[in-house]
């Protein structure tokens, strides 16, 4: 489920929450990781849910009988797998009715919907293409969900576009016959499934990511300091900018297979999100000039 850029980016905020916090332990640390990458699973369960609860809204609304038997609505509700995992993890939509209704009221003004609702008899396929768009279209700017998604977890807000995402892909494979399925936490883990044995573990891979730099922080932030000595004034550096730099060099040594380019172009586009609007231009300025003196050392190796 979980690629890496996306375990970067979680790798990142329980970096800069620690370093903010003072740096506790890495225990700590990596228990913030863990939960972070667990919510985003927790998340996928329950807005899957969302679909069978925003069909009863329609029912109880008398809406239009072709969208309140959606066929996907169905094959949620009835999966075993996911009415074990929604009661388990205490799950509901119906205290958030008004939050549906929006929904339903913005839904229905969409064309697709209309188009939808104006097929005699929707197939399957039909039924989870439809809500395909409405996760694509209405769900992410949702007026009211933001502060559904904070009651159950501080996780959950960030990410939601990605979660979406796996959504969709779990709703076209459920159009073409597959059942709804909670997929492994991690993406080499799906990989491996489909018989990839030349994997590595990408729960591996972010684990000692997170203690690489964890460890070594003092010392990449100090040459961070050191390379833009020059240009700013040290104590003026965002501190978001400060981890990712130093993120990003402890995968450059620790990972001597990942190639260069990629770890430098991963920490740039992160910065572009997650930190200020010149930090994609300090990230990877700074990053050069690191790199630059690393080689000249000798300190520098990759495969």
């Amino acid at each position: 489920m979980l690629n890496r850029r996306i375990l970067r980016i979680k790798a990142f905020k329980s970096l800069y929450a620690s370093v903010i916090a003072g740096q506790p332990s890495l225990e700590e640390c990596e228990k913030m990781l863990s939960e972070s990458c667990e919510a985003s699973r927790d998340l996928f369960i329950y807005m899957s849910g969302m679909v069978p609860a925003l069909c009863e809204i329609a029912k109880e609304r008398g809406l239009s009988p072709t969208f309140c038997n959606n066929g996907l609505a169905r094959e949620i509700s009835e999966n075993p797998d996911f009415k074990k995992l929604f009661s388990k993890k205490n799950y509901s939509w119906n205290e958030y009715d008004i939050c549906l209704k929006r929904l339903m009221d913005s839904v229905s003004e969409e064309k697709f919907f209309r188009n939808y609702l104006s097929l005699e008899e929707p197939s399957l396929e039909d039924d989870c293409k439809l809500f395909v768009k409405i996760f694509e279209n209405n769900v992410v700017d949702l007026q009211g969900l933001d502060g559904i998604l904070e009651e159950h977890s501080p996780y959950w807000n960030d990410d939601l576009a990605y979660v979406l995402s796996v959504c969709c892909k779990e709703f076209k494979m459920i159009g073409k016959g597959s059942f709804w399925t909670l997929p492994p936490l991690y993406q080499s883990d799906i990989l491996k499934k489909e018989g990839k044995t030349d994997i590595a573990d990408d729960g591996a891979f972010v684990k000692k990511l997170l203690d690489s730099t964890y460890v070594s922080y003092d010392k990449y932030s100090a040459m961070v300091a050191e390379a833009c000595a020059a240009n700013w004034d040290a104590d003026r550096l965002y501190l978001g900018d400060v981890v990712l730099v130093a993120m990003a060099l402890a995968e450059i040594k620790t990972f001597p297979d990942i190639p260069l380019k990629v770890s430098m172009n991963e920490y740039v586009e992160i910065s572009k999100f997650y930190c200020t609007p010149n930090s994609s231009v300090f990230v990877n300025g700074v990053l050069d000039r690191i790199v630059a003196r690393l080689r000249e050392e000798g300190s520098l190796v990759k495969a």
